[in-house]
């Protein structure tokens, strides 16, 4: 009876037992079932967060190689705006350069508002009346020599300044020469009508030429080395007075070429058959 009863609560114990693990395994089933799910959805998170992370790197990339394009095209804009500035700031400055030399030349050869002023009074009848007899004659215009020649080289740039900055004389000479007159009279007669203005301008030049030749000579003079013997003092000093003599007249002489040409009585071209050379050079001026 006893083992009766014992067989019976052992087999309701195993009942008893083997209910509780099937409980237990089947909780455990849908534990796992649960967790299974769950790292499904983690994984699928993960990979929409991965490629929501991948399509914002993507878009940030685009973006910032946008910006880098616009502002490297700011940078070349700026550069070649600078680069355009600095080159109209030089071009104004060599402009500047330029005009500043121009009105130092028309001052030094005498281009001045004086002048334009008096020069819009002549006509073609100052030039056409005036009396000049003979057109092979020496020029009259007052000049450091005697020494005749059609124009100094002073004359030659003021003629050129004239010609291309005052219209009125640049017309006349049109409407003159070579139909009524030859070039070489048409300037002599305007460098006579204005003498009293220029005179002082040529005056000035021809004195600064003259300071520059004998600064040169006195240089050239320095260098040349000493080649007199020692003797006594009255040997000396007479041997020395032609040869001091000589080389003051060979500078002079030398000074005059230099400064005012040879004269023209040696070329006879210069007064009778020279024109057309100087015609041509006064045309290449007034164009």
């Amino acid at each position: 009876m006893d083992l009766w009863q014992k067989a019976r609560t052992f087999a309701e114990e195993a009942a008893r037992r083997s209910q509780e693990l099937t409980k237990e395994a089947a909780k455990r089933s849908s534990e796992i079932t649960v967790g299974s799910s769950k790292l499904s959805d983690i994984v699928s998170e993960a990979s929409k967060r991965s490629k929501e992370i991948a399509a914002e790197a993507s878009k940030r990339s685009k973006e910032f190689a946008t910006e880098a394009s616009k502002r490297a095209d700011q940078i070349r804009l700026e550069a070649a705006k600078r680069a355009d500035a600095i080159k109209s700031l030089a071009e104004n400055i060599s402009l500047s350069e330029t005009m500043r030399k121009e009105e130092e030349d028309l001052e030094r050869f005498g281009v001045t508002e004086e002048l334009r002023e008096f020069v819009q009074q002549i006509t073609l009848s100052t030039f056409r009346d005036f009396p000049l007899q003979d057109d092979s004659e020496v020029s009259d215009i007052p000049t450091e020599s005697n020494v005749r020649k059609d124009l100094n080289e002073w004359q030659v740039k003021h003629a050129s300044l004239v010609l291309s900055t005052v219209k009125e004389i640049s017309k006349l000479r049109y409407e003159l020469c070579p139909r009524i007159m030859k070039e070489r009279k048409f300037w002599r007669i305007y460098f006579i009508l204005v003498n009293s203005h220029v005179e002082p301008y040529e005056k000035s030049h021809m004195e600064n030429v003259k300071l520059k030749s004998l600064e040169q000579v006195n240089n050239a003079g320095a260098k040349e080395p000493s080649t007199v013997e020692i003797n006594p003092k009255s040997e000396a000093k007479d041997s020395n007075q032609p040869s001091k003599a000589s080389m003051s007249s060979a500078t002079e002489q030398d000074l005059d070429v230099f400064l005012l040409g040879e004269d023209s009585d040696d070329d006879p071209g210069l007064l009778d058959g020279g024109d057309g050379e100087f015609d041509d050079d006064l045309d290449k001026m007034d164009r």
